[in-house]
């Protein structure tokens, strides 16, 4: 479980195939703590960590991981946001984040907000956003401004773009999406009970 606070940028250093697995293998600030068999979000996503070496760490994605998450479109070089798995007794500073990235959305508005920006986000998704709820974007914990049907926005504050790879992105850019779990349960059950059509 993570909280959508990212630690740090990590660097893809290499990218490797083998049958219809891709091993990622990265550099991060933190690497010397890292343990084999341990979980990092990356994107958002949670990897298992497989192989350490001096301060590069490989985690590895299946297929399916590949087709759900932005994680296919990484080249060399490309950072993507990093969060160790939440310790219990700590603080939740964002929100309950599984790690579990449901799917992609395209980045297709970036206002100048004098100061901050407003990011505007397009997905094809049967899942909802709600105004003031909490939307976690390649791993970020941040909360809805605008919110319609498969179209939401955020507000991205200068510590924020500094120290995360909101800072590379562009129109058109792919980003990974994990909608909140609790708002996820409250859809299901009403489904269950035929409240929603």
């Amino acid at each position: 479980m993570f909280t959508g606070i990212i630690e740090a940028l990590a660097k893809v250093e290499k990218i490797e195939s083998e049958g219809s697995n891709t091993h990622f293998t990265f550099s991060c600030p933190f690497t010397q703590e890292l343990k084999i068999d341990q979980s990092v979000a990356h994107n958002g996503c949670c990897l298992t960590i497989v192989g350490i070496s001096g301060n590069n760490y490989t985690v590895t994605a299946i297929d399916e991981t590949l087709k759900k998450t932005n994680l296919g479109d990484l080249e060399i070089g490309d950072e993507v946001n990093v969060e160790r798995c939440m310790q219990m007794g700590g603080r939740l500073d964002g929100h309950i984040v599984q790690g579990h990235v449901d799917t992609t959305a395209e980045c297709v508005d970036i206002i100048d907000m004098d100061g901050s920006k407003e990011f505007v986000f397009h997905y094809d998704f049967d899942e909802v956003t709600v105004a003031k709820g909490s939307i976690t974007v390649n791993g970020v914990s941040l909360t809805v401004v605008q919110s319609e049907a498969r179209l939401f926005s955020v507000h991205i504050i200068p510590f924020t773009l500094e120290h995360t790879n909101f800072k590379h992105l562009k129109k058109g850019t792919r980003v990974n999406l994990e909608f909140d779990i609790i708002g996820k349960y409250v859809k299901k059950m009403l489904s269950v009970q035929g409240m929603l059509s």
